[in-house]
């Protein structure tokens, strides 16, 4: 009866040489498997030579390199997926260390894993980062993140334009943990007079969801430092590559990874970067509310990450062309892209933004009735929530992000109701403006 020995088949009574060869065989194998598994499980970057030659690393070079240590006899080029929900200690004395808090080993998936940690690696070096965190999703990354910094009884200062979900957060789940938020414009005016003792964050998202309005980061970080408040900024709209908070002063940059670092609309992940003091406490919180990343998903961040930058740039070059299409079109009553001379942001956008984005919005003559058509009668771009992957959409925020929001609420944040929301991808920019145009004839 044949036995089934490590995926090899062992007759019962083997040739002796035939065995030998067999053994040999899987003991190559063996040996080259554990090497890319030991190099998987090493910390990325472990030397100082490695961390220097990093901080001079660019955009590119740092999404597809940072976090991974390649170099050697059959290593895999692709990151291992280290598909496991518990580690194991060589003895009870390691067991010890590490409950003692002297060994950074790894023991559960929920409190860190190998894969996940390469694209931890990779975002923080992105933003500029001492460490970054990876979660589940997006707003994983935010309510663990403000739930960290902010307790019952405190409060916090929240930019009104945000993303539907953000905003639904603070409205209706922070006041039932007792937390207070009040609402500042996205010109941050009269945020002086809403400061108290008892304020212990300011969150802000810029460009913001959906009409793409900015947050003056210099002005927010200055205010912020007077008063010693956290400050957090939601970066998803920009990624890494076109904005760095953190160079500005930000102490923290939250992310839906679901978006640009994904970038293929095939994972739903999320991700807070920031000082190594500020990471620690939030991953803390995530390993106590489990919204931690799975190491399947953060195979796939770190496959996106590291064309992150040639689709974002390309991506925005084709949004501008769009935008430009869209503002002289006789049924469109107003764009809403930093990149155009017209937005209110653009020389916000110039100073604190390395270009412009691939998101943008337009509102419709009309109303939601004319915008329903619009979206109805396209054929290459897909009507479809969230964004940041390779396929154009379009989505009505009225009926998607900002679902469940009163007509002032609408109005208060500047979402017109005939306002489309749009994702640029990458297919050729001449055949999605064609779309755009039939659509709204």
């Amino acid at each position: 009866m044949a036995a089934r020995t490590k995926g090899f088949h062992q007759s019962s009574a083997p040739d002796a040489n035939k065995t030998t060869t067999s053994r040999n065989v899987w003991r190559r194998h063996n040996a080259r498997t554990n090497l890319a598994l030991v190099t998987a499980l090493r910390p990325a970057a472990s030397s100082l030579i490695m961390k220097k030659q990093e901080q001079k690393w660019h955009n590119a070079t740092t999404a597809i390199h940072a976090g991974e240590e390649k170099h050697g006899l059959s290593v895999p080029v692709a990151p291992v997926i280290t598909r496991t929900s518990n580690f194991t200690f060589a003895n009870t004395e390691e067991l010890k260390r590490w409950a003692e808090g002297k060994s950074s080993a790894y023991i559960y998936t929920r409190y860190g894993n190998p894969t996940v940690a390469i694209a931890e690696e990779k975002i923080a070096r992105l933003e500029g980062a001492e460490a970054a965190v990876c979660t589940a999703s997006g707003m994983a990354a935010i309510s663990t993140t403000l739930l960290t910094l902010v307790r019952a009884g405190e409060e916090i200062i929240a930019q009104r334009q945000t993303y539907g979900g953000s905003y639904r957060l603070m409205r209706d789940y922070l006041p039932r943990l007792g937390i207070v938020v009040r609402y500042v414009e996205s010109d941050l005016a009269g945020i002086e007079r809403m400061v108290n003792p008892r304020t212990k964050a300011i969150y802000l998202e810029t460009p913001t969801n959906p009409t793409l309005r900015l947050v003056d980061l210099r002005k927010a970080v200055g205010f912020a430092k007077e008063w010693d408040i956290p400050t957090i900024v939601d970066n998803t709209f920009a990624s890494p590559i076109l904005q760095k908070p953190l160079a500005l002063g930000i102490d923290l940059v939250a992310h839906s990874a679901t978006k640009y670092l994904g970038g293929h609309s095939d994972l739903i992940a999320g991700a807070v970067a920031g000082s190594r003091t500020y990471i620690d406490r939030i991953r803390e919180s995530i390993i106590y509310f489990g919204g931690s990343m799975d190491p399947e998903p953060a195979y796939l961040l770190i496959r996106g990450i590291k064309t992150l930058e040639v689709r974002i740039l390309q991506q925005s070059k084709s949004a501008m062309a769009i935008a430009r299409f869209l503002e002289k079109h006789p049924k469109v009553k107003a764009v809403h892209y930093p990149g155009l001379p017209s937005s209110p942001d653009y020389r916000l956008a110039k100073s604190q933004m390395s270009g412009f984005g691939a998101m943008l919005a337009f509102d419709v003559k009309g109303g939601i009735a004319a915008a329903r058509r619009a979206c109805d009668r396209v054929r290459i771009f897909l009507l479809a929530a969230s964004l940041g992957g390779v396929e154009s959409l379009v989505v009505l925020p009225v009926y998607s992000s900002h679902y469940k929001m009163s007509a002032e609420e609408l109005r208060k944040a500047g979402v017109d109701p005939g306002c489309i929301r749009v994702s640029v991808g990458l297919e050729d920019p001449a055949d999605l403006i064609e779309d755009l145009r039939q659509a709204l004839a």
